[in-house]
């Protein structure tokens, strides 16, 4: 008589549960290797810079994401530590992602990495569209006044991931740090 319709869901991948993760004391991890970098559009420099990562990286990449802009980790270990990376080049194109406004990423690049000389392209997820589709996010509200993204490196190749560094407690610095993930220079 009436057909069954699946209706589409929008909510993020972090609150739907499937038939095998009701089964499962744990939560699923959050990207895995071998899944496809989404296919979202991100901002550089301006909100009118538009940048899907997906359809822009070919062949071998890294994005590196962190809980936010200018914060004190993010500005003087983690995103420094790419930057003086020696072998940075080897690892192909890199983006740094954050949920911050294109103006605030603009900002802190230019403060990083003045005259962008390692390469590295800051690109801003306002609305954390990215971050959800890896399911990468976390609540943030109580020290970010709102969602954010965990601490993370992908190695990235041909639009595919290889390697997932994802911090354990969000925001440390132990999985995702240059060393861990490209090894020492």
């Amino acid at each position: 008589m009436f057909a069954l319709r699946r209706q589409p869901t929008l909510l993020p991948r972090a609150f739907r549960t499937t038939h095998a993760s009701r089964f499962h004391g744990s939560s699923r991890l959050a990207v895995n290797v071998g899944d496809p970098i989404p296919d979202v559009e991100l901002m550089e420099n301006s909100p009118g810079n538009k940048v899907n990562v997906a359809k822009e990286l070919k062949g071998k990449g890294l994005i590196i994401g962190v809980p936010a802009a200018f914060s004190p980790a993010c500005s003087a270990t983690h995103i420094p530590g790419y930057i003086n990376f020696q072998g940075l080049k080897n690892a192909g194109q890199v983006f740094v992602v954050s949920v911050n406004d294109a103006f605030v990423m603009k900002a802190w690049a230019e403060t990083l990495d003045p005259g962008a000389k390692s390469g590295i392209r800051f690109l801003a997820d306002p609305h954390a569209a990215f971050t959800q589709a890896l399911d990468l996010d976390f609540d943030g509200t109580a020290i970010f006044g709102g969602p954010r993204s965990k601490r993370y490196a992908l190695t990235v190749e041909n639009g595919v991931v290889k390697k997932a560094h994802v911090e354990p407690d969000n925001t440390g610095l132990q999985e995702s740090v240059v060393e861990k993930v490209l090894g020492s220079s």
